[in-house]
């Protein structure tokens, strides 16, 4: 993982394996929810609900500084705690934690390369047994804007053409063939994709194995759709935990200076009164 722009924000399952009962280390598995939690987790890892902990379900919004830190401090997390997230889906879940973690200023924190299915793949050892950590008084920073987009800015982009849209969801999704996966309920009214956006779908930068691709491999896949460094990119899928892992790898992996998560993403796009779509294949960044 050298190859990588930022490698301190990727731990292997190795390293994992070796910190479990590290009292500066918290593992948290974070899924959409609890269900393979309870059926089996690393070792002292606590769990994170992505619906019913890391939102706002009044609001629909990412958590306020306040609930951040009421999360924080109830699993037993300080602000020198290193942190380590893995979950299920690749990491969807744990890269939305982790890009919620950086808007509200934790320092360490780093995803577990390969995730759950990367610990499977490799037969190490699960426990249900459920930690219980002392509670701390978690503080949390600001929230860190320059991380975070939202639609006055998506507008704008379209106005200036200063900022590359990378959709990040099936092609079916972004020509406007479906408007959500099979089974989903958060949707919108619309299919379609934001105009200018290319469609370089999240499932394109890991391995088999849930592992990320190499640098060389990556910076091909974003580059080879004109997708550079040279100016803002914002990522959005569906709701924001796909696009967060797009997030990462072009925040952390390849080195982009100024990256941008869409949380809310079609989901709001896709029900805006006034807001431009387009169907079908997209032209090149």
């Amino acid at each position: 993982m050298s190859e990588y722009e930022h490698p301190e924000v990727l731990v292997v399952t190795d390293w994992v394996a070796g910190h479990v009962d590290d009292p500066k280390v918290r593992l948290v598995e974070v899924d959409v929810d609890t269900s393979a939690y309870e059926k089996g987790h690393l070792k002292n890892a606590v769990a994170w609900n992505w619906t019913s902990q890391l939102q706002d379900n009044v609001r629909r919004d990412v958590l306020g500084q306040r609930q951040f830190e009421e999360l924080c401090s109830n699993s037993g997390i300080a602000s020198d705690t290193i942190l380590i997230l893995y979950g299920d889906n690749n990491n969807w879940f744990a890269a939305y934690a982790l890009w919620q973690c950086k808007y509200f200023g934790h320092k360490d924190v780093r995803l577990m390369n390969g995730g759950r299915k990367k610990w499977e793949l490799e037969g190490r050892s699960f426990t249900t047994d459920v930690p219980n950590f002392p509670r701390t008084n978690y503080k949390a920073a600001p929230p860190d804007e320059s991380i975070r987009a939202r639609r006055e800015q998506i507008f704008s982009i379209l106005d200036q053409r200063n900022a590359y849209l990378v959709d990040v969801r099936s092609t079916d999704e972004f020509t406007g063939k479906i408007i959500a996966p099979a089974g989903m309920t958060e949707t919108a009214q619309r299919g379609g994709h934001i105009p200018t956006a290319v469609n370089i779908p999240w499932s394109k930068a890991v391995n088999e194995d849930g592992t990320f691709k190499n640098y060389d491999e990556l910076a091909k896949l974003y580059g080879s759709l004109g997708v550079k460094s040279d100016k803002e990119t914002v990522a959005y899928c569906r709701i924001g935990e796909r696009s967060s892992h797009t997030w990462f790898v072009l925040k952390y992996l390849l080195g982009f200076g100024k990256v941008r998560n869409y949380d809310g993403s079609w989901t709001e796009w896709g029900n805006l009164v006034d807001a431009p779509i387009e169907k079908g294949e997209a032209a090149r960044a």
